[in-house]
């Protein structure tokens, strides 16, 4: 047998040369994606999931986006914004027929009616401000729902939490600055240092993501900054993030009370778990402060971590209690909608078309740790323990699943 005829996939049998079958390698087949974006309902939600500049990737690639109308209106991206990007512009009945669904906030009761059998659902979650019937509505529709907060990305870290975060923390010492203005009915001080005059003191709690973007927004504008925190390992590594020396400290009721006497901001970007104290500055604290102060109460969404936060909006963003003025509203990145959806962004454009070259999300699930991290709910079965035992309804473990499917 020559070496040409066994290239040629020729072997010898009792018959002689017999062709043979070609063993090729099969690939992964493509997925077209039908992907669903619409109008945010709920009150003061201004962001988009997908900016036109992403829809006209993903419809370069072969995917379809249907954009209910105007539903980036609030974020100042048009209707021709994205037609022209490849966008089909629908009514939010025809968007719901989507096999993705795309959006901010947690579809109300009336929109999980519109969604169609084994659809997906990215949204965000916050399931302690929903109900029973709104669980169950979705796993009748046996529904795959994902939430963005759960997600996680490949250096384990949650991408959407994160770049929202940042955002937060940012914005929180632009609003501080702003309420220290006399415009605002404030002292009339400038954040920040100028030559011969004292600096702007500081006080952030927390020492994650939000609180490092407080700090290098208040540092870099000259403020005087002072962080506390639970941990030591969390302080450490932030200061180790940070290029300037910076005053930090555990929480210690004493020294902190001691501090918040001089402070002119405070922000709270610490969240406090059920089993940890209710607050970290208490009512009696507050009372101590400078008359004018500002407080901003980042973890405001979860209850806050000053026990004279009460949450606010973005109409009525302020009130003022024993002298200090507490600006208390959650989602603080709708502020910047555009800059908040370009981040947001970011994140789902790459994710989709992972989805697309995996073949489907469902297949995706099967090797991506990160994305099942974020599932809640899988093909109508409940699948997220902290839900399950909030409303007692019975789940099944995720990973177990997906060697079912």
């Amino acid at each position: 047998m020559t070496e040409k005829k066994r290239e040629a996939g020729y072997a010898f049998g009792s018959t002689g040369f017999l062709p043979q079958e070609e063993m090729l390698e099969i690939g992964k087949k493509k997925k077209k994606l039908i992907i669903g974006i619409p109008k945010e309902n709920k009150d003061f939600e201004s962001r988009v999931a997908l900016t036109p500049e992403a829809v006209e990737i993903l419809v370069n690639s072969g995917h379809e986006v249907a954009l209910e109308k105007g539903a980036g209106d609030a974020t100042n991206y048009s209707d021709s914004d994205y037609s022209e990007c490849g966008a089909r512009i629908s009514t939010k009945i025809d968007v719901f027929k989507s096999d993705i669904i795309l959006k901010i906030a947690a579809p109300i009761l009336e929109e999980i009616e519109l969604c169609k059998q084994n659809q997906i659902l990215f949204s965000s979650l916050h399931f302690r401000s929903k109900t029973e019937e709104y669980v169950r509505k979705l796993m009748q529709k046996k529904i795959t729902a994902i939430s963005f907060e759960g997600l996680k990305g490949k250096d384990n870290c949650f991408p959407v939490i994160r770049s929202m975060s940042e955002i937060a923390g940012t914005s929180s010492v632009l609003i501080a600055a702003e309420y220290l203005s006399n415009v605002n009915k404030g002292k009339g001080i400038l954040l920040g240092g100028v030559t011969g005059i004292t600096p702007t003191e500081v006080v952030i709690l927390g020492a994650g993501t939000a609180a490092e973007y407080a700090v290098r927004a208040a540092q870099g504008l000259g403020a005087f900054v002072k962080v506390f925190d639970f941990s030591i390992t969390k302080l450490k590594r932030l200061q180790s993030h940070l290029s300037q020396t910076l005053f930090t400290s555990v929480f210690h009721p004493q020294v902190l009370q001691n501090h918040l006497k001089s402070a002119d901001i405070v922000i709270g970007a610490v969240y406090l778990d059920d089993k940890g104290p209710r607050y970290v500055i208490t009512e009696k604290m507050v009372q101590d402060m400078k008359k004018g102060a500002v407080i901003v109460d980042l973890s405001i969404d979860r209850g806050g971590c000053i026990e004279t936060s009460k949450c606010t909006n973005h109409i009525k963003p302020t009130f003022t209690k024993y002298n200090v003025i507490h600006y208390c509203v959650p989602n603080i990145p709708s502020r910047v909608a555009r800059t908040a959806s370009i981040a947001l962004s970011n994140v789902f454009n790459p994710l989709l078309q992972e989805i697309a070259e995996a073949g489907g999300v469902k297949q995706l699930l099967k090797k991506d740790a990160g994305l099942r991290h974020g599932v809640y709910i899988y093909n109508g079965i409940l699948t997220n323990e902290h839900i399950g035992n909030h409303f007692d309804i019975p789940w099944k473990d995720i990973d177990l699943l997906m060697a079912a499917f």
